[in-house]
């Protein structure tokens, strides 16, 4: 990502002859100078006319003559005729990322200190958690840490906490960093593409408890992890970020759960800075994602 201040354009329309031209044609116009651009066409489906196009640009700011909230409203009637769902940010404007987290510690762990290095240069309005476990830790990075606990008896009510809490500290996305609790469908459908989760590769071949234990006994030579949006089908959301390494017979159970746990750190952190740089794009449940 540029070290200048930059707006980023994400969209997706029909696909057709010209958007680009029109599109790059608005931003020199206005005299805009473009540091970086990525583009992709989707084929139609069966029984669709058209394709879908898809395009990132990042705009330097201080080549443009107006602010941001111009841009939108200069912007609109294009985006408008080419019939677009598009978001333009500006990259001095941090994101705010709201963390929960139940009682592994390691994805929050790396999440903090890549938060505190600026590695990744987002605010973090608060932790949530369905456990007291980490209070301590966040409150030390002065973080406020919200005890929200979940049962089958409550899970309404405390799902609707958490989306007062998420809406009280102007929350723009939820991370799970192995938060393992299934969100409520009114949540997911509420923060649609918001809400961003990990999962071990070993699913859907090694369910419920003790699935590296699993894996081990039969052998596997592969551990990777998914990040990705959530949905109210479990693990089944647009995936954003994938990573693999390789293992042997000479692992042991307790290494295959270091090397998991050292691959979703990566794989979570990866897929989170793509989505708040707007380089993830939704269609059909698939993902565009522009590295």
């Amino acid at each position: 990502m540029h070290r200048d201040r930059h707006f980023t354009l994400s969209a997706s329309c029909p696909d057709r002859v010209g958007i680009v031209a029109r599109v790059s044609g608005f931003i020199a116009e206005h005299r805009g100078w473009i540091l970086e651009t990525s583009l992709h066409a989707e084929p139609p489906a069966d029984g669709e006319a058209l394709g879908r196009y898809f395009m990132r640009i990042e705009i330097r700011a201080s080549s443009l003559p107006f602010h941001l909230a111009e841009f939108r409203e200069r912007f609109r009637p294009l985006a408008d005729e080419l019939e677009m769902d598009w978001t333009i940010t500006d990259s001095a404007v941090k994101k705010r990322v709201v963390v929960l987290v139940s009682k592994q510690e390691h994805c929050l762990y790396d999440l903090l200190a890549r938060w505190q290095s600026k590695e990744l240069d987002i605010e973090i309005p608060c932790v949530i958690s369905n456990h007291d476990t980490f209070r301590g830790l966040v409150e030390w990075h002065g973080i406020p840490f919200h005890h929200v606990p979940v049962n089958a008896d409550n899970k309404a009510q405390a799902y609707a906490e958490v989306g007062r809490i998420f809406e009280e500290v102007r929350g723009e996305t939820m991370v799970l960093a192995r938060y393992m609790q299934v969100l409520s469908p009114q949540l997911c459908a509420a923060y649609a593409g918001r809400i961003i989760n990990i999962h071990h590769s070993f699913l859907p071949s090694f369910v419920g408890a003790k699935p590296y234990h699993q894996a081990w006994a039969k052998g596997v030579k592969l551990i990777g992890a998914t990040c990705h949006y959530v949905t109210a089908d479990l693990d089944q959301g647009p995936i954003i970020d994938q990573d693999v390494i390789r293992i042997d017979h000479s692992d042991s159970v307790e290494d295959m759960v270091r090397y998991g746990k050292d691959i979703e750190k990566m794989v979570l952190a990866r897929g989170l800075r793509y989505h708040l740089e707007g380089r993830v794009l939704v269609h059909r449940n698939k993902t565009i994602v522009f590295r």
